[in-house]
């Protein structure tokens, strides 16, 4: 198994951290670097490290972290005019930390990702 992370002690508040969602499968709270005017982590309890990583046994929590992430959106009232959910794999990918998360994104027009 891959090392522990700081979303790990995140998750079991060793690093105290104000959650916005927590149940037996992810657990939610604030980037402490937000890009927009909401920026929340979306993570799994269980480490995967990377979206390789990911097993099918994991799929249950994948839809999980969706789910939460449009709890959260109607929640912070950035449903109705949009938001961005972002997972980066890999240091190509923009990855930091190899715990797989999702960035709930919104609040305000987000512009392209890439220009192509």
């Amino acid at each position: 198994m891959s090392e522990e992370t700081i979303f790990s002690k995140i998750i079991r508040q060793e690093i105290p951290t104000p959650l916005l969602y927590q149940d037996d499968l992810v657990t939610a709270f604030r980037d402490i670097s937000p890009k927009a005017p909401t920026h929340i982590l979306i993570i799994p309890n269980k480490l995967i490290p990377t979206a390789n990583d990911v097993e099918e046994e994991d799929e249950l929590t994948l839809g999980r972290m969706i789910t939460v992430a449009k709890k959260l959106a109607r929640e912070e009232g950035i449903s109705e005019d949009g938001y961005r959910l972002i997972m980066n794999c890999n240091s190509h990918g923009g990855q930091e930390v190899y715990h797989i998360h999702m960035h709930l994104l919104g609040g305000k027009r987000l512009g392209p990702m890439l220009s192509f």
